[in-house]
């Protein structure tokens, strides 16, 4: 007959020997993944690139605005104006697809009771309309600008609200500002890491910020009037200028 107690003590050491199999395996899977996944050592950096930007784009915004007591009338006479001006941007060789009406109002004018405790009887009346369109127009030849500004005026424009300049690809120039920010990164962080007796291993995360797209504005203003008065305005000298565009980026790179 067996014996019990060396039959219970053979199945425990099994038992035991297999446990410890177990959680060695997975102590050691565990130390793994943890300094896989988890970098103990790590040194984070950050830098800046930046692009110098010209710009190849110019919009410019002009309006017809009129006034008069028949909407009719001023409509009339709105129209024709822009459609003269239209006629003239076009002339200039700008395409029908980069022209466009941005803002179309017809507002009444009212007269107003200043005291109706004194005038009871007077009632607000309308008096007269303003009529303003706007319009939008492309230029991506940028020597055009300065004749198209010239020439609205002696073509029925008695409103110009601004001109603005931008970058055709922007994206472009943003590539290269991204490129130079992280050379400069890892650049800091291999100095840093020397300085203290390490060695860059890997990046772990890294991010960006950027300040944006620069739009460059240049104000000009006729003010609203007959364009006769403007017929022989010259065409200004309009200088686009240069802006930049700048790349903040951040970095954590693993240390061996």
């Amino acid at each position: 007959m067996p014996n019990n107690n060396n039959f219970s003590q053979k199945w425990f050491w099994i038992l035991l020997n297999s446990f410890l199999v177990v959680a060695i395996a997975f102590g050691i899977k565990v130390l793994f993944f943890s300094s896989f996944f988890s970098p103990l050592r790590t040194v984070s950096v950050s830098a800046e690139g930046r692009a110098i930007v010209a710009p190849d784009i110019a919009e410019i915004y002009f309006s017809v605005v009129s006034e008069g007591k028949d909407p009719k009338v001023v409509q009339e006479s709105n129209t024709k104006k822009m459609n003269d001006a239209i006629d003239f941007v076009k002339s200039q060789g700008i395409p029908a697809v980069d022209i466009k009406t941005s803002n179309y109002s017809l507002i009444p004018r009212y007269d107003y009771n200043p005291r109706p405790d004194l005038y009871p009887t007077k009632t607000e009346q309308i008096i007269g309309y303003v009529l303003t369109q706007t319009v939008n127009v492309t230029v991506r030849d940028l020597e055009k600008t300065g004749a198209i500004l010239g020439g609205l005026p002696s073509h029925g424009i008695n409103q110009i609200e601004n001109v603005s300049y931008m970058v055709d690809d922007p994206d472009a120039f943003l590539a290269d500002a991204r490129t130079e920010a992280f050379t400069k990164a890892r650049a800091k962080a291999d100095a840093m890491a020397k300085a203290n007796r390490a060695k860059i291993r890997r990046v772990v995360t890294f991010g960006e910020s950027t300040g944006g797209y620069p739009i460059f504005y240049k104000g000009e203003a006729y003010g609203r009037g007959g364009a006769t008065d403007v017929a022989s305005v010259p065409a200004p000298q309009i200088e686009p200028g240069t802006d930049e565009i700048t790349v903040q980026v951040s970095v954590t790179y693993e240390l061996w």
